[in-house]
């Protein structure tokens, strides 16, 4: 299983196989110009979902997020962004409209801070989570509230110089499995165990209720900037994972 870890810029066209997962990193934080001409690019309903956030900050990050969305996956279906449609799960995981979803292509987002990761690949169930590294006070009573016994007791058995970056770790991990299997909330992270310790290899260990679950699923980390841990989820096996940035 190959994993090229440079973040290539974008090429002129894309082609995705079957047995890739493209994933995508990209800032925020633009210039005035250009999250009014990315803001051009969005839905009635994008727009009005932007109008709902209080912070100038946030509402920019909004539509930049979407706007990139629908930029990437235009550039794989051949479509103009503004044409993309999408719909909701029944647990709230987004998709592309019926009509557009026939060429099998699959994405997951998310963001932190001012950046934001994309997974794409095609005819598999996928997730990706992002994070930026932060100090946190209250690290014993997360692990204890959302982690499997499992992972409790291997997280105890770090070193404290080694506890953050394992916590994120897990986390990320969790969060992306989450995200790919689509049951959201209704998938509470203390079901699944997931590899935690820095510096081993990211994997799912063990789903409560099916024993074959774990070995369906490969994890891939994640670390597209100084300061930010995250991680991949791909239904399937012989995946080749390249990075991409996209560049204004």
């Amino acid at each position: 299983m190959e994993f090229d870890r440079r973040w290539q810029p974008l090429g002129e066209s894309l082609a995705l196989s079957a047995d890739e997962l493209h994933v995508w990193s990209a800032c925020l934080d633009l210039d005035q110009g250009s999250v009014s001409n990315l803001r051009g690019l969005l839905s009635r309903d994008e727009l009005d979902r932007a109008e709902r956030y209080r912070s100038g900050v946030d509402r920019r990050r909004f539509i930049v997020a979407r706007a990139l969305l629908r930029l990437i996956l235009g550039r794989y279906l051949g479509m103009s962004p503004e044409r993309l449609r999408f719909r909701c799960g029944p647990y709230g995981k987004p998709s592309l409209a019926i009509e557009q979803g026939k060429w099998g292509v699959e994405f997951s987002v998310s963001h932190s801070s001012g950046m934001v990761v994309y997974a794409v690949g095609r005819g598999r169930r996928i997730g990706i989570d992002l994070e930026q590294v932060r100090d946190m006070p209250d690290l014993g009573r997360l692990v204890e509230r959302y982690f499997a016994t499992s992972e409790q007791a291997e997280f105890q058995a770090l070193s404290p110089q080694q506890r953050l970056e394992g916590f994120y770790r897990c986390w990320t991990r969790k969060e992306a499995f989450v995200k790919a299997e689509g049951r959201g909330l209704a998938f509470a992270l203390d079901q699944f165990e997931v590899s935690l310790t820095p510096g081993e290899p990211a994997r799912l260990l063990k789903v409560n209720g099916n024993p074959q679950e774990a070995s369906l699923w490969r994890l891939f980390d994640l670390q597209p900037a100084e300061g930010f841990v995250g991680a991949a989820a791909a239904e399937g096996h012989n995946l080749h994972i390249t990075g991409w940035q996209w560049i204004e």
